[in-house]
């Protein structure tokens, strides 16, 4: 009773809080719908005039022909930088008919862009210091985000939607507070509104996230923010300029700039994955480099100061069974005071981020204590029926965010809380900061600068409400059609259309034969998820050049499970070569480069180190147990197990696996890499297992059974299946 009375009372609490001046708020409200509207409609009649929505027909240029074009033609503009900010200035520049170039030191989003929190939002803790602070331009950067966030769900939808996110509430007075912050967040929204936030008692933010903790909760207030996938959004702004004209290359190092009578007119460059040099004219040069900004500002003027501050933010990933498949978490307040994120991506659970000092390099990585702090964080949130176990991570990594100093401002310690846009004494435009939510409108500002600084004698920008790849034709039914027509399956079908959009019948079209009377077509790279080979081949149709630009950005696979990303890999090295002609020297560097990616900068060593060093914490009663299926296992009294046992033992279980698969269940175990494992590796990791520093062992199955069938004889019943 009391319960019920306490609930209510905070709801007419928060329902004055919010109606307060209700008249008022509620012109305020349908003038921005209005106003938004309008705009909208405004804006579609000028694309529509241009005739730059109409959905390309024309085959993409190869990279070889990009690299002869950078090579021996005058350009406009050179952007350097292919993430979601470089990639955007090119389609800014090609849609407003500049002659564009882009050159990027790595692969399209190698850097911060594919190494986000997945969210496309407008700022709701930005909104709240803008309020308690009554700060203006604040309030004009979220207002400023929150139309990028409609814009960005309009113009790929197939990429991004509209993600509800619960806001779990322990103490009765928060409800009002937050509740109240929220409907303001919708507020200013206006007509960019995705969907109005809501309230919910204990009951149903239970029914709804039932792994909640329930120890006290009051209820939970439930708001929208929109989810994308960063990688496949950045090369698809990417390949959007190139249809319009854009010439861009991955790969290609800047390593000076030209001058001309003091003014930048270009750049020297290298292909890394050849080593040949050449050079690039541009009329303007644009600096996007992200945390890489001041070493090409220093390239420009040796003597200027740094204005980047790095700062590592570290992710997780998690299985699905940690999160709803619809429904975001958010930790207002960690124990240190950070926000944590909680969010189903990809079929799985992303979890994160930490904001940790760190230096600049090409290869962030995680670091163990920053995992630890994010699993420790979801534990507080999570059901005690919910053991969070280290070995559940499947993956790690760390992005760079450039947070920026004002260069010209005289105070060189403060950090801007926006983006900077900054033309250098030889005319280098230079973009830095922001977020990825409003790369669109930072890079409309920047080529703005360059055609001023250039007097390039253009219109203005042209990308708000500018359709991106794959969206012209798309529709949220297209899987259906992807099935009845290539013979696809259903899981399949739907990440191809939510991949590619109306592009994914060309990449369905490049399937193989599976063999199989269902699905006819498209056999995957990795039974766990619905790649498929068709992929492969069509990522290297656009642009890709190495193994780790598709386990990575096109696939995505490392960053979901690095154990099935390495597993995956001779398949996509394959299909490359193929493709590319490599011989068995350059597949080698290919897999060797890769599995050194997934090492340090996606998880792998820390997941395989935070088995290793766990001490054995067995009881005698386990150890004994253990060392009866070890032996049972070890044919011959070796003191060791061989491939050849293991061999053996899946045959005595009728159980057919391939050598490749064989050796995987070995290298499970075998931490010194002799080919067989001892006993003391075999404790090890069951240990690691008990502890939950690992979730489970294929190894540690198989030997289960082995010994549990020759205990009880060739007729014991089994169940489950097998390896």
């Amino acid at each position: 009773m009391a319960s019920s009375w306490t609930w209510k009372k905070a709801i007419k609490v928060g329902a004055a809080a919010a109606t307060a001046g209700g008249g008022g708020c509620a012109l305020l409200y349908l003038t921005s719908v209005y106003n938004s509207d309008r705009k909208k409609e405004q804006v579609q009649q000028k694309l529509a005039a241009s005739g730059l929505n109409k959905r390309p027909s024309k085959p993409l240029p190869t990279r070889a022909d990009q690299l002869n074009s950078l090579a021996n033609e005058q350009f406009d503009v050179l952007i350097i930088g292919g993430g979601a900010t470089g990639s955007g200035c090119a389609l800014d520049a090609a849609s407003r008919g500049l002659k564009t170039a882009m050159v990027e030191y790595d692969d399209f989003s190698s850097g911060t862009s594919s190494r986000s929190t997945k969210l496309i939002h407008g700022g709701v803790r930005y909104l709240q210091k803008a309020i308690m602070n009554l700060d203006i331009e604040q309030y004009k950067m979220v207002k400023e985000a929150l139309h990028e966030r409609a814009n960005l769900l309009e113009i790929a939808p197939h990429l991004s939607f509209p993600l509800p996110i619960m806001l779990p509430v322990y103490k009765w007075w928060q409800l009002p507070y937050f509740w109240a912050g929220i409907k303001a967040y919708d507020l200013v929204s206006g007509g960019d509104c995705l969907k109005s936030s809501y309230i919910l008692s204990k009951s149903r933010a239970l029914e709804l996230f039932p792994m909640l903790k329930k120890n006290e909760l009051k209820g939970a207030i439930v708001y929208y923010d929109g989810m994308h996938n960063d990688a496949r959004m950045n090369i698809s702004i990417a390949i959007s300029a190139v249809r319009l004209g854009a010439t861009v290359a991955n790969h290609v190092k800047v390593v000076d700039l030209i001058k001309t009578d003091g003014i930048v007119s270009g750049a020297k460059v290298r292909n890394q994955l050849t080593g040949e040099e050449f050079s690039i004219k541009a009329k303007s040069v644009i600096n996007a480099t992200g945390p890489f900004t001041d070493s090409i500002r220093k390239m420009d003027d040796g003597q200027t100061r740094d204005i980047v501050c790095p700062s590592a933010g570290i992710h997780i990933m998690l299985p699905d069974y940690y999160s709803p498949s619809n429904m975001g978490l958010l930790d207002p307040a960690t124990s240190d005071g950070r926000v944590i994120f909680f969010l189903p991506w990809q079929g799985l659970t992303i979890a994160g981020t930490t904001d940790t000092p760190c230096p600049v390099t090409n290869s962030p990585g995680p670091s163990e204590s920053d995992i630890q702090f994010i699993l420790s964080e979801v534990k507080n949130y999570l059901t005690p029926d919910i053991d969070v176990r280290r070995g559940d991570v499947l993956s790690a990594w760390a992005g760079i965010r450039p947070l920026v100093k004002d260069p010209n401002a005289g105070d060189t310690a403060s950090l801007v809380r926006n983006h900077v846009v900054h033309v250098s004494d030889s005319k280098m435009v230079t973009i830095a900061g922001g977020k990825w939510t409003t790369y669109r409108a930072m890079a409309a500002e920047t080529v703005d600068e360059a055609v001023e600084a250039a007097q390039l004698g253009v219109g203005p920008s042209m990308t708000d409400g500018l359709l991106l790849e794959g969206a012209h034709n798309w529709a949220p039914t297209m899987f259906i059609r992807l099935v009845q027509d290539l013979g696809v399956d259903t899981a399949v079908a739907q990440h191809l259309s939510d991949t590619y959009g109306d592009r994914a019948f060309s990449v369905g079209k490049m399937a193989g034969l599976t063999g199989q009377r269902w699905p006819i077509v498209g056999r995957r790279i990795h039974q766990e998820f619905p790649y498929i080979d068709a992929e492969v081949r069509y990522a290297v149709k656009e642009y890709a050049a190495t193994a780790v630009d598709v386990i990575a950005r096109r696939l995505r696979l490392s960053f979901l499970n690095v154990q099935a990303a390495e597993e995956a890999l001779p398949i996509v090295v394959s299909i490359m070569a193929d493709e590319l002609g490599w011989d068995k020297e350059e597949q080698d560097k290919q897999t060797e480069d890769a599995m050194d990616f997934l090492r340090m900068q996606m998880g792998k060593d820390l997941n395989k180190a935070s088995r290793d060093n766990i001490p054995v914490s067995l009881t005698k009663a386990e150890i004994a147990e253990y060392v009866k299926r070890f032996n049972a296992l070890d044919d011959g009294k070796k003191g060791y197990i061989s491939i050849n046992d293991i061999r053996k033992s899946l045959k005595s279980q009728g159980e057919e696996v391939t050598g490749q698969q064989i050796h995987e269940l070995l290298n499970e175990l075998d931490a010194n890499h002799n080919g067989q494992v001892e006993v003391e590796e075999y404790l090890q990791m069951m240990s690691a297992i008990k502890s939950g520093t690992v979730s489970h062992s294929r190894f540690a199955k198989m030997a289960e059974m082995d010994y549990k069938s020759k205990k009880y004889g060739e007729h014991m019943e089994r169940s489950g299946g097998g390896v």
